[in-house]
């Protein structure tokens, strides 16, 4: 059944590829749902390289782990008949809504300034960190919606040319791909538009990811309580 969940979290991350895009190029080169990124940047900043944004990568870093902390917690010892406990729906339901509203804001305040940047930052990457968390409990460790690196090494280990199976190269792959698309499409529009304007295409990718869960959702909600009747 987890595998009617693969395409919205092929939105997902998708989306969260547009998020960082966004981040990375118009809040100040930092990553709200790359954390890898970051704890580089935090090191090469203490070691004295010039022009890293520290402060701003460690907001991204704290925010992240808390919205993952407060997900965790909301939809630990959840159980029902879908994959996806209905808190960890209305996480990610939560989160579309609050990215749409930054991004507003964001159009019609112009350029946030470096406090309000700040926040931007944290709120994103709170969203991804407690979207991260509430997937999670789908169960597919290759769709975890914010990072490919894992991705990458299953791919690769599991191929045919490394001996392995060859097995879910597809979806290990779309992944991979849609991440990148994701921060091509923000780049494109960042740079030739401006970052409202991309993350409200983010925002809409991470509302059309969590739309497609619910369907999906409800359908195996439906089909459990039809298979109990």
């Amino acid at each position: 059944m987890t595998k009617r969940y693969e395409l919205p979290l092929l939105v997902l991350t998708a989306a969260t590829g547009a998020v960082d895009g966004v981040s990375y190029l118009a809040l100040d080169r930092v990553f709200t749902g790359n954390m890898t990124g970051n704890v580089l940047f935090i090191g090469f900043g203490l070691a004295g390289v010039s022009g890293l944004p520290v402060l701003n990568n460690l907001v991204a870093l704290l925010t992240f782990m808390l919205g993952a902390v407060l997900a965790a917690r909301l939809t630990r010892g959840a159980s029902g008949p879908a994959a996806l406990p209905a808190a960890g729906l209305a996480i990610l339901v939560g989160g579309s809504v609050l990215t749409l509203a930054l991004a507003g804001f964001w159009l019609a305040t112009g350029p946030p300034a470096h406090g309000v940047m700040l926040a931007v930052t944290g709120l994103l990457a709170l969203v991804l960190g407690a979207q991260a968390a509430a997937v999670k409990h789908i169960g597919i460790r290759d769709l975890s919606t914010v990072v490919v690196t894992m991705t990458m090494v299953n791919l690769s280990a599991d191929s045919r040319a490394a001996g392995g199976p060859g097995t879910a190269w597809l979806r290990r792959f779309g992944a991979i791909t849609t991440m990148g698309l994701g921060a091509f499409v923000s780049a494109v529009l960042t740079l030739r538009v401006n970052g409202a304007v991309a993350l409200v295409v983010a925002g809409a990718l991470l509302a059309v990811g969590t739309t497609l869960i619910a369907v999906v959702r409800r359908r195996e909600v439906a089909a459990t309580a039809s298979a109990d009747a």
